[in-house]
């Protein structure tokens, strides 16, 4: 039985960092899938999420309560970045970048996979 994702309930790296990619992935590019209109251009090749470009981020997408209960308005549309933002390396250790936006948040430290992993005796 898997955990559900502990994204769930955070939201803190929608809420710490400048959400930005390449614009051709936004909808105004024939393969695009991240509304432009909830974007903002932030050089000749790079677009930003509304909101996040600011002293204190909060993507416009982010919905809900970081901490308690979060969801990304536009999940299925999300850019390259958001996708490839996860909360543990490949390693199962756990991601900076997301550790210190949740410490930013008052969150505490998620534990890295490996402590996840139940043990079963053979």
């Amino acid at each position: 039985m898997s955990q559900p994702s502990p994204c769930l309930n955070c939201g803190a790296c929608c809420a710490t960092f400048r959400v930005s990619f390449y614009w051709g992935e936004t909808d105004d590019s024939p393969d695009g899938l991240v509304p432009q209109h909830l974007t903002e251009q932030i050089s000749p090749f790079l677009s930003c999420m509304q909101g996040t470009n600011q002293p204190i981020p909060r993507c416009t997408a982010l919905m809900g309560q970081v901490g308690e209960g979060v969801r990304c308005n536009i999940y299925e549309k999300r850019s390259t970045s958001c996708r490839e933002f996860a909360w543990h390396g490949e390693n199962g250790l756990g991601n900076e970048d997301c550790q210190r936006a949740r410490a930013r948040h008052g969150l505490p430290p998620l534990p890295d996979v490996l402590e996840r992993i139940p043990i079963v005796a053979a």
